[in-house]
């Protein structure tokens, strides 16, 4: 049958799990799972089972696989697959579908996915007969990943999951073309770099897609220039490299920022400049020659205008230079300028006595995991507190929704990075606000006896909206205020996860308590209702203008 064929080709790609929920129109495809024993994790909600193929996904590097059925199974789905299009996460999102003969007819739980999906998709396809399933899923699979990864959708409608197959179209395989820098434009980047006397290195998500993050290493040491990441790029060069200057943009560091601002060229490899970085486009990098590469051509001369702007593999670009073997001109002024903005302006907070700080609550878990976790967040605050203070040192370390900034991420994403690294210590940071979007998936960690370490950084608030409302709109806290909350414990017993709250007493020795458990722990931090993430840049200021700067 079509579903055993499909499955067969999954084998083929390697795919050893899929993150899904069964229905109508796939019981087929969910009655040859059960008669292959293929390893299906039973997700509670469709928007979790997509973030859980993201979190596998981004942990690993590998395809993330998803199935849903039909209907409203596929359009639960939607904001996952728009999360993973805006951070380029390989992923391919097999959805149900009404049989062809009904197509078209407004059938019970028919949905027109391929129309809804096709502006968040690499690409929307669908089957119609079950001869055509290997080659749509083998190119689906190659879509996925090749140039900008991606997310795919393939429409399966139910008849073609039944219908019986006694021969196959030929398999075609699709061309990889890498992109090649071009001698003339490392030529010129090694020109420039080499008369340059203010170099910054950008990099950014771009780099973990590319494998790159060894030749991003090499390069920094061997040349020794400076280098700001985006937040999908922390964790690409450890967080105590001395030439390592910290996230750039709204929440980045200062020396980050006023290395942006500074400089006299700018080398940006796997970031898009997007408005969290660039704050003030037509302020960003003001001194700078720009050099954009990207393996994506829409995203250049987007939203900053290169003086530079080449269509390139991050990997082979950083190999390139490398081999070029250039040396750089006298930049020890720059060295000493940025030595002392990070002396002076590092990341601070206020310790209170009695008082738990989210922050601190970042840095203790960062001591407790020996900066080895793959921490996974959700989106707000918290967010921003573990970029900020967790010691970083290793690619594909930090697991979060970066452009679409998907509250109710955080949870089945940390499911998808934990079954993907079973062996691996998988920490959640997540808001009040997020968790309660997707906490059915607790049952999944129950299910599957998952090892997950759950701070939930409680301030009874929407913080982040809380902090903007504030700082922007004369302190009225329209809906972003909890005066009434569950019992979260209570809410962790109910799904048979241990559970604890933080003591300001002793909130440490209970945290790592917690820590030495072998099973998932929901772990409450009540924290103040007021504190705010700092330094920040106002919407729309460019990068040199950050207030909450000590």
């Amino acid at each position: 049958m079509g579903a055993d064929l499909l499955l067969q080709e999954l084998v083929k790609q390697k795919v050893k799990v899929v993150f899904g929920y069964p229905g109508g129109a796939v019981l087929p495809l969910y009655d040859a799972i059960y008669r292959n024993s293929f390893h299906n994790i039973l997700v509670r909600h469709e928007q979790g089972a997509i973030h859980s193929a993201e979190g596998f996904a981004k942990s690993t590097g590998e395809v993330g696989v998803a199935f849903v059925t039909s209907g409203p199974g596929a359009t639960n789905a939607i904001t996952g697959i728009a999360d993973a299009k805006s951070d380029s996460v390989p992923l391919v999102v097999f959805t149900g579908q009404v049989a062809t003969t009904v197509l078209g007819t407004n059938a019970f739980q028919e949905a027109k996915i391929i129309e809804i999906t096709k502006p968040i998709t690499k690409a929307s396809l669908q089957v119609t007969v079950a001869k055509q399933l290997p080659e749509v899923v083998r190119r689906a699979f190659k879509l996925a990943v090749n140039g900008r990864p991606g997310p795919v959708v393939v429409d399966l409608p139910k008849n073609v999951m039944t219908e019986s197959v006694s021969d196959s179209t030929n398999l075609s395989e699709m061309s990889e073309n890498p992109l090649k820098m071009s001698t003339a434009v490392r030529q010129k980047l090694v020109e420039k770099l080499q008369k340059s006397k203010k170099p910054i290195l950008l990099i950014g998500g771009g780099i973990l897609s590319a494998n790159a993050s060894r030749e991003v290493r090499q390069f920094i040491e061997k040349y020794q220039i400076p280098v700001v990441s985006t937040l999908l790029g922390l964790g690409v060069v450890p967080k105590n490299e001395k030439l390592f200057l910290g996230m750039g943009g709204m929440h980045g560091t200062y020396a980050a920022n006023m290395a942006l601002s500074e400089c006299d060229f700018l080398l940006n490899i796997g970031s898009r400049f997007d408005d969290r970085l660039a704050t003030k486009p037509a302020e960003f990098a003001p001194k700078a020659w720009i050099a954009h590469l990207d393996i994506d051509p829409h995203e250049l001369n987007k939203i900053i205008k290169a003086d530079l702007a080449e269509v390139a593999d991050a990997k082979d670009v950083f190999q390139q230079l490398l081999k070029a073997d250039f040396e750089l001109g006298p930049i020890n002024q720059w060295y000493l300028q940025l030595r002392s903005w990070q002396k002076k302006y590092p990341y601070h907070y206020r310790r209170q006595e009695g008082v738990i700080k989210p922050q601190e609550v970042v840095e203790e878990v960062g001591r407790l995991t020996q900066s080895a976790a793959i921490v996974v967040t959700d989106v707000g605050q918290h967010q921003m507190w573990a970029a900020q203070y967790y010691p970083f040192s290793k690619p594909r370390q930090l697991i979060t929704s970066g452009g679409l900034g998907t509250m109710g991420f955080g949870l089945p994403a940390a499911i998808g990075a934990k079954v993907a690294n079973p062996q691996k210590t998988v920490v959640l940071f997540v808001g009040d606000g997020g968790f309660q979007m997707t906490l059915e998936e607790l049952a999944v960690i129950k299910q599957y006896d998952l090892d997950l370490k759950i701070i939930l950084i409680n301030n009874h608030a929407l913080g982040m909206v809380r902090q903007w409302q504030d700082l922007f709109y004369e302190k009225r806290r329209s809906q972003t205020i909890f005066d009434k909350q569950p019992n979260f414990l209570g809410i962790a017993q109910a799904y048979g996860i241990e559970n604890l709250k933080l003591n300001p007493n002793n909130w440490k020795e209970a945290l790592a308590d917690a820590f030495s458990q072998k099973h998932c722990v929901l772990i409450e931090a009540p924290v103040p209702q007021l504190e705010e993430v700092t330094p920040m840049i106002a919407p729309g200021a460019p990068n040199h203008e950050m207030f909450g700067i000590k």
